[in-house]
């Protein structure tokens, strides 16, 4: 029988496993402090404000307002411009805000990072769990635009949780990528500001797709990953319609191989972190 020292395990640094899997199981164990940390963020962001949660739904409304009298011209026989712009709108403030607020956790995150363990992902996840509330607190004003504007609600609207999904999987990823990128180089994080502006204007948000040339339609808005996503939330919502097979499979292969290679750099990375913020 082995006695109590024999049965202590001894560490063998030549037996490391995955460091993403590793990441993963923290995650699950840590899975606690990321509701704590989305719940800190929703609290803070509407303390002391008379509206609360309301703002949620208020902004896209209102920037949605803006873009509708400053482009109804040029694309008002698109039916239902409003909410063609309120859909698109809200799957890419998702995206903008969930990728920022993964790269300002870190940095938030970094005088913890120095002071005990936490798994370095928890900031990343906890800036999409935040997201996701954000998402669900604003489908109920684009609903009300759809129907203020005649657009009819239709049951693929159902399917809606899928592309949020998707939405969330490409935003993680892609946050992962430009925080592990941002934590060595400070000056991407300010890039990402611009790249952030052409990428919206890149993406048929504001605009139709059918008034691209059928060259840039290809080569701009179909390598586009935000273009299949932004589409892939508007088809069962907007165009109340349910996607196609081809459509689910880009959409969900794009997503998930983003959220994948994001995982896999900002794991390698992540034990460096401390040192550098």
């Amino acid at each position: 029988m082995l006695n109590k020292a024999e049965r202590v395990p001894i560490y063998d640094s030549r037996r490391q496993g995955s460091v993403a899997l590793d990441e993963l199981r923290e995650i699950f164990r840590y899975r606690d402090l990321v509701v704590q940390i989305v719940r800190r963020d929703i609290l803070t962001r509407y303390k002391r404000s008379v509206l609360g949660v309301a703002w949620t739904m208020l902004n896209p409304l209102g920037t949605m307002l803006v873009l509708s009298i400053a482009f109804s011209k040029a694309f008002g026989s698109t039916p239902g411009y409003a909410a063609f712009v309120l859909s698109g709108l809200i799957a890419w403030t998702f995206f903008a805000q969930t990728t920022n607020a993964a790269i300002s956790h870190l940095v938030w995150g970094g005088g913890l990072l120095k002071r005990i363990y936490v798994p370095r992902t928890v900031f990343a996840l906890s800036a999409v769990g935040t997201g996701l509330v954000n998402v669900v607190l604003s489908i109920l004003p684009l609903l009300i635009v759809m129907v203020a504007t005649g657009l009819p609600v239709k049951l693929p609207v159902f399917l809606l949780p899928l592309p949020v999904l998707f939405l969330a999987m490409f935003s993680l990823g892609t946050g992962l990528v430009i925080s592990a990128i941002a934590v060595f180089y400070t000056d991407v994080a300010e890039m990402y500001q611009i790249v952030l502006t052409a990428w919206m204007y890149l993406t048929p948000i504001i605009y139709p797709e059918s008034i691209l040339p059928e060259a840039y339609r290809v080569w701009i808005a179909r390598l586009n990953p935000m273009y299949h996503l932004v589409r892939l939330f508007r088809m069962p919502v907007y165009d109340g319609i349910l996607p196609g097979i081809s459509e689910i499979l880009i959409a969900g292969g794009l997503s998930l191989g983003v959220l994948i290679i994001g995982w896999m750099v900002f794991t390698r990375k992540a034990d460096e972190f401390a040192y550098r913020i």
